[in-house]
């Protein structure tokens, strides 16, 4: 008998990789494997100490077996190393045969930032992203997860670069498909871009598809100025909905303005009481538009069943330098901002509503060490957003952003050029081929 020793190999090196590393830009359209503060690169670590719990097939540690079957003269030699295995001929004709609806479900399990590279393999592919059987299998299946979007002109050319959190990756999008607008971003809900801007001296806004690079403009409102704007996507409905909150223009208040893409128009709705707005950050949560204000104290909320507002008497925390609404999951809102008048003293803080008693529950704080590193200066600016209970830190100076998951109470870095600009606008992002401009 010849007995023959198996190769073995454990994947538990993929799931016990070190977890502290740091994600970069890549150059021009190229995909760098990205490093960070989130998690394994996904890249197989082959070190003896990345492989926890598997064998250890290290080239001092191997175990030869001789045998000698009968028949043969030489010897064969089996090692507890991995199996080169030979170079399959794929045959051309067999693959390209492959069925449509087979080929659909597999590309739309494909990262979709990857599916840029893979249209250039032929004409097939190259049109996928209007095939209506793939988007269909697309909307079926899990969410490729939360990606950070950033926005900037050079040289007044759009530019885009998305970081993939469950791929620790940054991407370029070609931006290049927009108007040449001075716009800027509002936001992102459900796949969709929305940005405003002037074109000459006219107010407009429109919405994209970063993935499919779709876009249109939305219809003007009845008052037309430029507004605080703010996109939700119900994709259940495959609609989606723009709030233009309340404002002043001259010596008249401006009332909101909904506007539905089901029906493609602006509806005029409540103009918002008086107040003295603090912040002109907003944040949408549980169909509920919500501001901070100053006077009367607490939060002004609009409702977007009713179209109505009311205010809210949730008091600020003491010693409060500057706070943003960030907006949760599960109805929770989250209130993130500087506490302390003195820059030695300084610490910034995450509370949450309680919505019963109408009052600010402290749940976190950041660490002094990153405190540190984010703002270097008490006067730094640095700007805050959130998505899923995560909440993002960006500073205007130091290039990188910081990561908070709440429900996993764990801080990381996101390093990375496109954090770099000074005029770069930063939000969350859900990529969605299916996510509908109409």
């Amino acid at each position: 008998m010849v007995e023959i020793a198996e190769s073995s190999e454990s994947g538990s090196g993929l799931l016990n990789s070190p977890q502290v590393k740091h994600g970069s830009l890549p150059e021009e359209d190229s995909i760098h494997r990205q490093v960070s503060s989130f998690g394994s690169s996904g890249s197989r670590n082959t070190s003896p100490l990345g492989r926890i719990g598997s064998r250890n097939t290290s080239p001092s540690r191997q175990k030869v077996v001789k045998t000698k079957p009968r028949g043969l003269d030489e010897e064969t030699v089996t090692t507890f190393a991995k199996v080169v295995q030979p170079d399959v001929q794929m045959e051309d004709n067999i693959w390209a045969m492959l069925p449509e609806d087979l080929l659909n479900e597999i590309l739309a399990r494909v990262p979709p930032f990857m599916i840029f590279r893979l249209r250039s393999v032929c004409k097939r592919w190259n049109s996928i992203l209007q095939d209506h059987s793939f988007l269909k299998f697309h909307s079926q299946v899990p969410s490729h997860g939360p990606c950070l979007l950033t926005f900037w002109k050079n040289s007044q050319t759009p530019q885009c670069s998305v970081f993939s959190l469950p791929l620790k990756q940054w991407f370029r999008i070609p931006f290049t498909f927009l108007p040449q607008w001075a716009f800027w971003l509002v936001g992102s809900s459900g796949g969709l871009v929305c940005f405003s801007g002037l074109d000459v001296l006219t107010f407009k806004t429109l919405v994209c598809n970063p993935l499919t690079q779709t876009w249109r403009t939305l219809p003007s409102m009845h008052y037309n100025q430029q507004r605080q704007l703010l996109m939700v996507v119900d994709r259940k409905d495959r609609s989606f909905k723009v709030i233009a909150t309340s404002d002043i223009y001259g010596d008249r208040s401006l009332p909101t303005e909904v506007y539905d893409s089901k029906i493609d128009k602006w509806s005029l709705h409540q103009t918002m009481p008086a107040v003295n707005l603090c912040s002109s950050k907003m944040a949408f949560c549980d169909s509920r538009l919500y501001l901070e204000t100053l006077s009367p104290l607490g939060l002004m909320m609009y409702r977007l069943d009713t179209g109505q507002w009311e205010h809210i008497p949730a008091k600020f925390p003491r010693s409060l330098l500057d706070g943003y609404l960030v907006a949760g999951t599960h109805k929770r809102l989250f209130l993130v901002g500087r506490i302390g008048l003195y820059s030695t003293l300084q610490s910034m803080r995450i509370w949450e509503l309680d919505h019963t008693k109408v009052v600010w529950v402290e749940i976190s704080r950041m660490p002094p060490r990153y405190f540190r590193a984010l703002l270097r200066l008490s006067a730094e600016r640095f700007e805050c957003f959130g998505q899923d209970n995560l909440i993002c830190f960006t500073s205007w100076n130091q290039g990188k952003g910081l990561l908070y998951d709440v429900d996993k109470k764990v801080w990381s870095w996101i390093a990375g050029c496109a954090l770099q600009s000074y005029n770069s606008q930063v939000c969350f992002y859900e990529p969605r081929f299916d996510a509908s401009i109409y």
